[in-house]
């Protein structure tokens, strides 16, 4: 049983875990040889900066950043690859280059002053979207109540997508989330489904059913033919 529930951990928590020790090698070698990574960030409709859309999720401004981003990625990560196991991995890729290509062609941008994207938090928002939207899609009542959790654990991060705060990427927050919600849909089919049980498949309206009454009374002529058909062969 421990070696089952070692193996399940593992499973589900080995890409998310290598992913943020990735993203902390990244600014510890920017920080520990006074790198300048920020030129790796997504510069909108710049097409020297298009690498940018892949590479932004890796940068991050100053400790504080790097931290609040890498717990959530764990935690929604986990959730990914334990519900949505056989889609972990296309569904995390396409949230990371959806995001990151919308960006790229409607981010914020000031030809006077260039404004850099940067950070992980445009993946958080796409995987609580598809977290919580998958479930909806589906109609699965066991990945709805995963849907409730997230709202409880990160409904606040919703207001993350309006433009309340320059310093911040508004952009990259309502990207991720729209690229969450579209690729939930697109992956509905697929991945864990609802039981559908034999009720739900049953029409009402089959006309092939024939009612009891004309049941009934082709019974008795197929018994009266019978009967006649053994009386003559009784009299002959």
């Amino acid at each position: 049983m421990k070696n089952y529930l070692a193996k399940q951990l593992y499973s589900i928590s080995v890409y998310p875990f290598l992913f943020v020790a990735l993203l902390w090698l990244v600014f510890f070698i920017q920080n520990s040889f006074n790198y300048n990574f920020v030129k790796f960030g997504v510069l909108p409709r710049h097409t020297e900066y298009l690498l940018g859309i892949v590479t932004s999720v890796f940068i991050h401004g100053d400790l504080a950043h790097i931290a609040s981003n890498s717990v959530p990625l764990l935690v929604l990560g986990m959730m990914l690859f334990y519900f949505y196991k056989k889609i972990a991995k296309p569904v995390f890729f396409w949230i990371w280059l959806i995001s990151g290509l919308w960006l790229w062609i409607g981010g914020r941008n000031n030809e006077n002053y260039p404004v850099y994207h940067i950070g992980a938090s445009t993946l958080i928002y796409g995987l609580a979207s598809f977290l919580f939207f998958s479930g909806v899609f589906r109609k699965h009542l066991r990945l709805m109540v995963v849907s409730a959790l997230v709202v409880f654990l990160y409904g606040s991060i919703v207001w993350g997508i309006f433009p309340f705060k320059t310093e911040i990427s508004w952009e990259g927050h309502l990207f991720g989330a729209i690229a969450g919600i579209l690729v939930a849909f697109n992956y509905r089919k697929e991945g864990p489904q609802r039981k559908i049980y034999d009720w739900e498949n049953e029409d009402d309206n089959d006309e092939t059913e024939i009612p009891f009454e004309e049941e009934n009374n082709k019974q008795q002529n197929d018994f009266s033919i019978r009967y006649i058909y053994k009386s003559g062969n009784s009299k002959s």
